[in-house]
């Protein structure tokens, strides 16, 4: 085996075998008894530099394609997925059976049906373009317990340019935990604790706020014109209760699942930081219509948290209120440093450099020009659901 490897290893190069495209993984985790099971779909065009022997214009040669399967399945799949048992790696997998499957099979509806597919008798699979042929394995890992903690790196994104992973995890209890996402996820942690969900989602949230420029703006404006520690108390404290609303709402599936609601809040939140930093630049607003005003942007702010929030609360496990709360925790921790960042900032601006009142007016227009270009190109988005 380790022969044909090392030929496929120095033939990828020559062979120049494009990434594929859209790749989707399908894939069944059942720990049992001491074995963890995984049982995997993957097309067999993302199987790259391999050349499999053909038959016909086209068409693969199973028989003398499965060899290459396998180390197929060695090179791309078993090197790349990493498995915990409480925390610690285990491994190297057995390769089990692989099997090249016509694209209409269904047996991967369930966990039974594809391991009775894969394991059972190989019917002729007929002239099937190589493109189009499913490439089904099953891998099998050591483990002391089924009933230990297990979390699983599968780092399949290298598989093409645009990689779904759909994961399946049956746990002893029998209930059917479902993961789907798109490149790489990081560690999943199959079942986790409360305590690993929650620090999951604080770190979801605290680098959420960090990496939401539009969410930064709308905190610049915040902070632009009250610097005082009373003064932003108040009116941060107002747009965290507003957002958290909105948000708890979305996850709890209150909120419109129309495909025109996302641009909408999108359009809203953009027209937020307009208008704040509008109002900023008049210089009429005090501290009591600040916080009234903040509360009801942070409203709109808060469907914004939920759409990012939307994909990862798979990953919260039975544990969604908590991992709720978390994610909020991790949002004001990343407003919190904001906020220690741009206040002395300001200060120092504001005092040094150019007037307070002047200062004020040049930022806030800044502000305002980024956010009114966001403003028309979120509005022709929302425009064609009209």
């Amino acid at each position: 085996m380790w022969g044909r490897l090392a030929w496929v290893l120095l033939a990828g190069p020559l062979l120049g075998h494009d990434i594929a495209g859209d790749v989707k993984v399908q894939a069944y985790l059942k720990p049992e008894g001491n074995v963890f099971r995984i049982i995997l779909r993957v097309p067999l065009s993302a199987m790259r530099d391999i050349e499999f022997p053909r038959r016909g214009p086209g068409f693969l040669d199973v028989e003398k394609a499965e060899p290459l399967m396998r180390d197929a399945v060695t090179m791309w799949i078993a090197s790349a997925i990493e498995l915990y048992e409480d925390g610690v790696r285990v491994g190297p997998p057995q390769l089990t059976a692989v099997k090249a499957s016509l694209p209409s099979d269904r047996s991967f509806a369930a966990y039974r049906d594809a391991l009775a597919h894969i394991t059972g008798p190989t019917p002729p699979i007929g002239d099937v373009p190589a493109e189009q042929v499913m490439l089904d394995t099953i891998l099998d890992y050591p483990i002391r317990s089924a009933a230990s903690e297990f979390s699983i790196r599968p780092k399949l994104e290298r598989l093409g340019m645009t990689v779904v992973t759909v994961l399946w995890f049956i746990p002893p209890s029998g209930t059917i935990r479902a993961f789907e996402y798109t490149g790489d996820a990081g560690l999943v942690r199959l079942d986790p604790t409360w305590v690993q969900a929650a620090l999951t989602f604080v770190r979801l949230g605290f680098f959420h706020i960090l990496d939401g420029t539009d969410h930064l703006l709308f905190l610049s404006c915040l902070v632009i014109p009250f610097r005082k520690f009373r003064q932003l108390l108040v009116i941060v404290t107002s747009f965290t209760v507003a957002h958290s609303i909105t948000l708890i709402a979305s996850a709890f599936n209150l909120a419109p699942n129309a495909l025109w609601f996302p641009p909408l809040i999108e359009t809203l939140i953009a027209a937020s930081i307009v208008y704040m930093a509008l109002e900023n630049i008049v210089g009429s607003t005090s501290v009591n219509q600040r916080w009234i005003i903040t509360f009801g942007f942070g409203l709109v702010h808060g469907f914004g948290f939920s759409f990012a929030l939307h994909e990862t609360l798979q990953f919260a496990g039975s544990h969604l209120v908590a991992s709720l709360l978390a994610f909020n925790v991790g949002v004001e921790l990343g407003q919190i440093l904001v906020l220690l960042i741009l206040v002395p900032v300001l200060t120092l601006l504001f005092r040094h450099v150019v007037a307070e009142r002047m200062g004020t007016i040049i930022l806030s227009a800044l502000i305002a020009h980024t956010g009114w270009h966001w403003l028309l190109e979120r509005w022709e988005v929302l425009a064609k659901f009209f």
